[in-house]
Order: structure tokens, then sequence, then C-alpha cells
């Protein structure tokens, strides 16, 4: 049977989609181990304690600023700017826009930083009623070291776009690794006589300069990037930026403000040390989060701006039903692995120094509720990335702050009914509503056809997980009930339950024929323009 020229070009861009995935990928995920292992290092000098709290919230200011800049999104908004510039071969049109939106955000961040130096003292006051007057000068001492990270963040985002818009992903992928390194070097060097939270504060500023400026100017150069000194500050490149960024600087979703809710109500809760359970549990989700989800919406965003700039919807939609599907049915294995798994993981990358087993048990707690949110962060942000491409920035940014406002008493009624661990259940009840009403738009406007893949890949993939981790959790615990030593036993732990993991999928996999659920979208494009194979061709490359 003749296979269509549209299919071809849609199967052609999922598997480079694919491949800028798996670049992105391995990057995360050293960039993740990093994370673990300055989360460890930290640990082991500090504990979870007081001063390890403080210097959670040392970033809560400084996030903010990057929130308010939609720095989370600059890439975002930027990235359809600069592929409707390249898909008309209008490079230098889209170096001008680029100079014209640096100008203004530099020196807007440069003014935001130098007003959050004066006033971080009395914001952490207002915003953590749980600290102490001499913990309040401790945090605002650490937010005065980190904040101005925050403008070589905002430039180096832009820097990233330009590459991410050209399809060169590797370089971007060492802003991460860099800056985890810097902070491990900041914090192993630069320790006075007590051990204190300040290097690895100086370490996020020297990690940033590094691994977010510095490297990403080389790249974007590489890529293309002429920077225009000159120019008028009233470009309408300018305006267009902030027409789409205007609704991400107003309406902070639930997904940026997730950790920023957990450190103001964590900081209510009884126990010391309360943030950092919550901040190391959710950070260890993020590392299948990242590997997975993230590395998939980094590298599909690019094609699906592309993709909506020429108007081909349907060729977007089955794409994006092919990323969504692919994306959820291994994170839902991630999910089955860290749930079974919490308890011998945190062990193995905390208990030591400082840090006790009542921290590993309470971590670990947190950690289990967290990974059930693993699919959900995969799905909202490929979602979101979809409504980003096509210019339709206040569906999700509405949807987002609707669902925030709806968490709030959430968080407060799982705080009180279950502690610490309710606080990351409320996390992933909260994040399934944004999810559920992102897709059920997505869905809405592009055809509901697209969602079946979906559902069906879902019904097959979550009761093979539930079986593998419960086997997975039972092997586990038997182990560490038999050994004595509690690092042995978790290693052990680890391994055969992983071990036992794998063999349930491969099994049951076998058992009931588990073909189709991650394969190349199949759909009809007869609405699109008709586009033969050489256009195809000339449009992606040979390998379409």
């Amino acid at each position: 049977m003749e296979v269509s020229s549209r299919s071809i070009l849609s199967r052609s861009v999922t598997s480079r989609i694919g491949r800028a995935a798996l670049i992105v990928g391995g990057g995360i995920l050293l960039s993740r181990v990093l994370g673990l292992v300055r989360d460890m290092v930290f640990a082991s000098v500090l504990g979870a304690n007081t001063f390890t709290d403080e210097y959670q919230v040392a970033f809560i200011i400084p996030d903010f600023l990057n929130y308010l800049l939609a720095g989370g999104y600059m890439a975002i908004t930027f990235i359809p700017i600069l592929s409707r510039h390249l898909s008309n071969d209008d490079e230098e049109g889209g170096w001008a826009a680029f100079s014209a939106i640096l100008r203004p955000l530099t020196a807007g961040m440069l003014i935001f930083v130098a007003v959050a130096m004066v006033m971080a003292r009395p914001v952490i006051d207002l915003i953590e009623p749980g600290f102490t007057a001499e913990q309040v000068d401790r945090a605002a001492h650490l937010t005065r070291i980190v904040l101005p990270a925050q403008v070589f963040f905002v430039v180096g985002t832009l820097f990233m776009a330009v590459q991410y818009a050209k399809e060169k992903f590797f370089i971007p992928t060492l802003a991460p690794i860099l800056y985890n390194v810097g902070i491990i070097a900041g914090g192993l060097l630069i320790q006075g006589d007590e051990p204190s939270p300040d290097g690895f504060a100086w370490g996020v500023l020297g990690g940033a300069i590094v691994g977010n400026f510095l490297i990403q100017w080389y790249g974007a150069h590489q890529a293309g990037l002429r920077i225009q000194l000159g120019g008028s500050w009233r470009d309408p490149a300018l305006k267009e930026y902030f027409v789409l960024a205007l609704p991400l600087m107003l309406g902070q979703s639930l997904v940026l403000l997730d950790e920023q809710l957990g450190r103001s109500f964590g900081s209510l809760a009884d126990s010391d040390g309360s943030i950092s359970w919550l901040q190391y549990g959710r950070r260890t989700m993020l590392v299948p989060v990242g590997v997975i989800a993230q590395a998939a919406g980094v590298a599909a965003y690019p094609y699906f701006a592309r993709l909506a700039v020429e108007g081909r919807v349907r060729t977007l939609a089955a794409t994006m039903s092919a990323a969504v599907r692919r994306v959820v049915v291994l994170s839902v294995g991630a999910t089955a692995a860290l749930a079974a798994l919490s308890l011998p993981v945190i062990t193995i990358l905390y208990q030591r120094g400082d840090w006790t087993a009542a921290d590993s048990a309470a971590t670990a707690g947190t950690l289990l509720f967290f990974s059930l949110g693993i699919p959900l962060w995969g799905a909202q942000q490929l979602y979101a990335r979809g409504f980003y491409a096509q210019r339709k920035m206040w569906t999700p940014v509405i949807i987002g702050t609707v669902a925030t406002l709806v968490a709030l008493p959430i968080y407060w009624g799982l705080l009180e009914a279950f502690g610490v661990s309710g606080l990351a259940l409320a996390s992933t009840v909260a994040l399934a509503g944004y999810t559920a009403a992102l897709g059920f738009a997505w869905h809405r406007s592009t055809g509901w056809e697209y969602f079946g893949p979906i559902r069906r890949a879902i019904a097959r993939a979550v009761p093979i997980a539930a079986l593998a981790g419960f086997g997975a959790w039972g092997t586990a615990e038997l182990i560490m009930r038999s050994v004595d030593s509690i690092t042995v036993g978790s290693v052990f732990a680890v391994l055969v339950g992983s071990a036992v993991l794998v063999a349930i999928v491969v099994a049951a996999v076998s058992a009931i024929g588990y073909i189709g659920v991650i394969g190349a979208p199949r759909a009809d494009y007869a609405d699109e323009p008709d586009t033969s194979a050489a256009t195809a061709e000339e449009e992606l490359g040979p390998e379409s």
C-alpha cells in the first residue's frame, strides 16, 4: 500500500524528535546524576536541619524573579518568533529580533535583582512565618549570594533558545551539568570552621556564570547568532515577545509554583528538616521526569513550533499523540520502580554523615507520593508546549492559574491530615487535575481521535506496572529485613528489586502482546496541504 508523503513527513518528524530526545535525555540524565551527587554532598555536610531549610528558602525570591520575567518560558516564547524568521529564510531578521528582546530583559532583571537585594529580609520574614529571626537573617544572606545568578540564567536561556531553534541540542545540555558541578565544587571548597551552606550558594552563582551563560554564548555564536548592539527599543519583535510572554508572566502555573508551595507549606510543619525532606524527595523524582519527560518536551518543541508556523495542524496533532503515548508508557514504568524502591533508594543516596534513618524514612514517604505524578509531568509538558507552539499562550496559563488556586486548600488539608508526606500527595493530586484539564482542552481543539491511542496505551501499561511494582516492593522489603547492614541491604534491595520489576514487565508483555503501544502514529492528513515526497525531502532532509 502506498504511504502518503504527509505520513512519511510526520514519521520523519517523530524520528528526528526521538534522536533529539536521546541527546537531551542523555545530558539531563548526567545532570540529574550530578544533582543527586550534589544533594548527597549537601546532606552529608549539613544533614537535614534548619540550615538546610534556610538554603532551600534562599531560592524563593530568585526563582520568583525568574518567573516574573517568564524566565522558565523564554525559550518557549522566543522559539516561535525565531522559527518564523528561519522558515522565511530571514536569519538576519531573527538576529535583530533576538537583540531587541535581549536588551530590555537584561536591563529588567538587573533592576529586579538590585531591588530584591534590599528587600530580601522583609520578604522572607513575610513568606516564611515558621522561621525565627535568626533563620530569616541567614536565609536573606544566602538569597543575596544567589540572586545575581538570575541575570545569567535569563541571558543564557535566550542563547539556548537560538540553538534549539537551529536544532542544535548538545551544548544546551551542558548548562545543568556545569551548574551542578559548580554547586558541588563550591560546597566542598568554600567551607569555614563550621559547616555552612554559603559555599553551595557561591557555587550556584559560579555554575550559572559558566554553564548557563559563557558556554551558551559560545553555542549560540556557533549556531550563527550575531548580536546587534544598536537598534530601537520599540522593535516590533519586542512587542510580539511580550504579547506572547505576558500571559506567562501574569499567570504562574501550578507546575512552576509547585516547588514554592511545598517550601511555604513545609515551613509550617512541626519537624525541623521538613522542607529538606520534600526537596530531596522531589529532586529524586525529577530524575526520571527529566530524562523522559523534559527531554521529550525540549526536543519536540522546535518541531511543534515549525509545524504550527506552517499550518500543519493534523500533523502536529498526530505527532503530539505519539509523543505523549511514548512518554506516558515510559513514565508509568518509572513510577512503579521509584514508588516500590523509595526507601532503599533514599537510603543509598543520602544516609551518611548527619543524615539519619529518620530523615531517610521521612524523605522516602514524600518520594512515594511524588513518584505517582511522573506520568503527569510528562503529559502536561507536551500538551502545554503544543499550545505554546500555536501561540495559544492563554489556554495553559488560565488552566494552570485556576489549578493553582484550587491546589491551595488541597495542600493545606493534606498537610494537616498526613504531615510532610501529605504535601507530596497534594502535589500529585493538584498536578493530576491540571494535566487532565490541559489534555481535555488540547484534544477538544485538535480531535479526540488522537486520544484513543494514548488511552489504550495507559490501559495496558498501568496494570503491568502495578503488578511489577508490587513484586519489586515485596522483594525489597524481604531483603532489607533479612540483611543486618542497612547500606548493604538497601543496595541489594534496589538491584534485586529492579531485576524482579523488569522480569515481571517482560513476562507480562510477552504474555499479552504489548504491540503498538509506542509505535508511529497512524493518521489521515487529508485536510493538510498536499506535499509531494520531493517537497518533504526538501523540508526535512533526505531521510524523509
